[in-house]
């Protein structure tokens, strides 16, 4: 996430709202019996265009879900939002796993699945079309789609870099 339209923001001005993607429970043997811990992946929002996700592990599920908001709040990226959906289309590629977003009329929805609905929803989407393809490891599809909304541009930026009005953006 180096590319130049991604913009960086600080957690201390911003009240989110968090969402738990998945808990995993890890068990290490040793010659000792078993040694549980858990690992937690969050994503937290400002439904206005700002996401982040955390990945959290420890040996309680409450110490890793906080370890998870702590990591998402300094993972923080913007993204344009118009009209309550996104401004493109966009592929979004993270090791196994492919996602593929779609701008939707107002009233669609979001149609997504699990780990990409929490991510699309933090960040203040309301409708938007959404597959995803490939591995359907949490991690991955949370990575992947994070990936694809820091490739988003709107408008008025695209016009600013070509250097010509907003108008013949749309009209090619």
């Amino acid at each position: 996430m180096t590319e130049a339209n991604v913009k960086r923001v600080k957690s201390s001005e911003i009240e989110f709202q968090d969402k738990l993607v998945a808990i995993n429970r890890v068990t290490k043997v040793t010659k000792g019996g078993r040694t549980f811990s858990f690992s937690a992946i969050v994503v937290v929002g400002n439904g206005n265009g700002v996401v982040g996700y955390g990945l959290g592990k420890a040996k309680e599920v409450q110490a890793a879900i906080q370890k998870g908001l702590d990591d998402a709040k300094k993972n923080l990226i913007k993204v344009p939002v118009l009209k309550g959906t996104i401004p493109h289309e966009q592929y979004g590629k993270y090791s196994g796993a492919n996602v593929f977003l779609k701008p939707a009329a107002p009233g669609t929805g979001v149609i997504a699945g699990g780990a990409m609905r929490a991510v699309l929803e933090s960040v203040g989407v309301r409708d938007v079309l959404a597959k995803s393809k490939g591995s359907s490891n949490p991690h991955s599809v949370v990575k992947a789609t994070i990936q694809a909304l820091s490739q988003m541009r709107d408008p008025y930026t695209v016009a600013q870099l070509r250097g010509v009005e907003l108008d013949k953006v749309f009209n090619g």
